[in-house]
């Protein structure tokens, strides 16, 4: 089994925010299937009615397409073992935020939330936002810790970096006059954001920090990023969870023997010496290769690796009605091949080295 099939193994995650995590939602479900990269239409596309093997549930195509604030999109990916939601949101406290915290609360709880809401907060409800988004940001957390248990794990993801020019769908005529100041009001919110999470103890991760030098993988229109951002967030996120999890991860080595067919029962190691495949020894850079932030050169442009192969099957899945009983939408299997290292610690004990201050 494929390690972050392992990770998410009898897991519920959910996904919640704008179209940067639709794509992050998107990545995750691409990447326990087969080893490949969003293509760029699978970026730019909303509301279909399928995506590799997920299926649309409220919304989208279903409903009215339009780039307005009362645009709806629930996405799922189910099968066995594995169950991913998408929500699409352009508020982090509304009803219609509320009515899907009622679907945590009648139904069964997330395992993981990965949460983000603030590029619409800021520029679509009011010019004068800071107020009001700080209201919804603490009546979002306050609403979510009274509901989900203890050992779920919530992540914030911070905003990433806007470009001097933006040029968004969310972005109507009405407010085009605050696309160029919109990159520095991002930094406050993900202040606010960031401060306010860590004081009801959720987990945070700066995806702004993260990705200050990695300009060039931005899209031109100044908000969305390319397939390779993309999964640098999914590993990001997915070492993050593992750690907070206490969940070691199988090593390359280990994977590769376990993937390995048996020897026959007439081999020789004498023979098979010289024929045996040497062991990863990490990566070497040869003369006058360029590096940038750590990276090849190739990852420092806009053209993506070659998908590999696919080696992993989905199963057919029964369809998630809002506001039905699904507690049947994620069984429940004791095998899992990990190695638990320790138990998450409940987040009002956590450490934290530079906690944030309000």
């Amino acid at each position: 089994m494929r390690p972050v099939a392992q990770l998410l193994y009898n897991k519920f995650v959910v996904v919640l925010g704008d179209s940067i995590q639709r794509s992050v939602y998107k990545d995750l479900v691409i990447i326990l299937q087969r080893d490949a990269y969003l293509s760029l239409s699978q970026l730019k596309s909303k509301g279909e009615f399928s995506f590799e093997q997920d299926c649309l549930v409220e919304g989208g195509r279903l409903g009215q397409m339009n780039n307005g604030t009362a645009y709806r999109e629930v996405r799922q990916y189910r099968t066995d073992h594995h169950l991913i939601r998408f929500y699409f949101v352009t508020q982090v406290f509304s009803r219609y935020v509320e009515s899907i915290l009622a679907d945590f609360e009648q139904g069964i709880k997330p395992d993981l939330v990965i949460m983000n809401s603030c590029v619409w907060d800021i520029s679509r409800y009011s010019r004068h936002w800071a107020l009001e988004y700080k209201e919804n940001l603490n009546k979002f957390f306050m609403k979510l810790k009274t509901i989900l248990p203890e050992e779920s794990l919530v992540v914030w993801n911070m905003t990433m970096p806007l470009g001097k020019k933006i040029l968004g769908g969310f972005l109507v005529p009405e407010i085009e006059h605050m696309g160029p100041s919109l990159r520095f009001d991002v930094i406050e919110a993900n202040y606010f954001g960031a401060t306010l999470a860590n004081k009801f103890g959720f987990d945070v991760l700066d995806l702004h920090f993260q990705f200050r030098f990695s300009l060039q993988h931005r899209m031109k229109d100044g908000v969305h990023w390319n397939a390779v951002a993309h999964r640098k967030i999914t590993c990001l996120l997915l070492e993050h969870v593992a750690q907070a999890w206490g969940v070691e991860l199988p090593k390359l080595d280990q994977i590769n023997a376990d993937n390995r067919p048996p020897l026959p029962e007439n081999h020789s190691w004498q023979t098979a010496t010289s024929s045996a495949p040497a062991r990863y020894p990490g990566p070497v850079w040869t003369q006058g290769q360029r590096m940038v932030n750590g990276f090849r050169s190739q990852y420092c442009h806009d053209d993506l690796p070659p998908h590999m192969t696919a080696g992993y099957q989905s199963f057919e899945r029964e369809t998630f009605y809002r506001g039905a009983n699904n507690s049947a939408a994620a069984p429940n299997w004791p095998v899992n091949n990990l190695v638990m290292k320790q138990k998450h610690r409940k987040p009002s004990t956590r450490e934290r080295l530079h906690p944030y201050r309000y």
